[in-house]
């Protein structure tokens, strides 16, 4: 009867580490997960529902992102000019202040 631990012993002449399977017993395994991508992405439109506008949902990020960056103090100013010189923020147009 063989025994259970059946490891690959390597070669003393291949030049593999201790206990390592050689070559020919490694197997390639592939999975294709395109379909189930495609899947996912129908349930979330669906989730979404007929109404979800992303034209109006981007605007509205937009603004929450004015208001975001609006009344700031000196210092915030400076910190958030900071973060723009750095390339952390994008320039935000009005320079950090929102439309009155």
């Amino acid at each position: 009867m063989a025994p259970h631990d059946q490891t690959p012993r390597p070669r003393p002449d291949d030049g593999s580490a201790a206990g390592t399977p050689d070559s020919a017993a490694l197997v390639g395994f592939d999975v294709d997960l395109t379909a189930q991508e495609l899947q996912r992405r129908a349930q979330v439109l669906a989730a979404l529902g007929p109404e979800w506008d992303p034209v109006e949902v981007l605007r509205g990020e937009e603004a929450a992102y004015d208001l975001l960056y609006s009344g700031l103090d000196a210092d915030q100013q400076r910190i958030y000019e900071d973060l723009v010189t750095a390339g952390v923020l994008p320039r935000r147009e009005g320079g950090g202040r929102a439309a009155a």
